[in-house]
């Protein structure tokens, strides 16, 4: 389908101003690999200072809120990180899912709330490991996407990342034939809600112990058109190598 290989790095909770030095070589090694976009999601308190100082990745955020303003102690909205210097936003990550209790309804409405803002959307999907040895893997990440897709969502703005909680940060990954699987079922009912020719546009992003060496076996898979990427994307020597893979 020709699309082209989409790679993020979320930083979660770490970087502080000494570490966007990695940030800058991360896209001093971007620079070389153009067949390949890729971007950084990034602790908010970094964005502006992280965008003015790279030329060929984007800066993204890992999260909004679904409104635009209001009493909403420590949260930001969609035009907040976007003025902040992010063009991107991660919504639904597993992790704010469980610890922020966040539903697929809320996930949709931060979709809907960054697109009106003019960011682009990675939304989250994933199931945990009793999910997955239950056999039903497949059933509950599709009633996730089907809960969580916002209205209007179209490849020019959203792609969806597979996530499976319980290969992220572990060094666990499913095997290729599962990641396979999943993806080929997510873009079979992406077909079904908003017909082939977005849904065979649309990215699907794999995440979950992504690293230099299994990228490349991971992006050559048909439905998967790179990944999102946590730990190993804090250094551009281990970040490096899966750019190269997605490129």
């Amino acid at each position: 389908m020709g699309r082209r290989k989409l790679v993020v790095g979320n930083w979660k909770m770490n970087g502080l101003r000494a570490q966007l030095g990695a940030a800058y070589a991360i896209d001093a090694i971007a620079t070389q690999h153009p067949d390949a976009e890729v971007g950084l999601c990034i602790p908010a308190t970094l964005l502006s200072e992280a965008k003015a100082g790279v030329k060929a990745i984007f800066i993204g955020a890992q999260d909004c809120h679904m409104n635009e303003n209001g009493a909403h102690t420590g949260c930001l909205s969609a035009a907040m990180v976007k003025e902040a210097g992010a063009s991107w936003v991660i919504v639904g990550h597993s992790e704010r899912r469980g610890d922020q209790h966040e539903s697929s309804a809320d996930v949709a409405a931060k979709a809907l709330a960054a697109r009106a803002a003019g960011l682009k959307v990675i939304l989250c999907l994933g199931e945990s490991l009793e999910t997955r040895d239950s056999g039903k893997a497949s059933e509950f990440v599709l009633g996730q996407l089907s809960d969580s897709l916002p209205d209007g969502a179209s490849a020019d703005w959203l792609s969806i990342a597979y996530e499976p909680i319980w290969a992220i940060g572990t060094g666990r990954i499913p095997t290729m034939e599962q990641i396979a699987e999943i993806h080929g079922d997510i873009r079979g009912a992406l077909r079904q809600a908003l017909g082939a020719e977005q849904a065979d546009a649309m990215r699907l992003l794999y995440g979950g112990s992504v690293n230099a060496a299994n990228a490349r076996e991971i992006f050559a898979l048909e439905d998967v058109d790179g990944g999102l990427v946590g730990g190993a994307s804090l250094k551009a020597d281990s970040f490096g190598p899966i750019i190269e893979a997605a490129a």
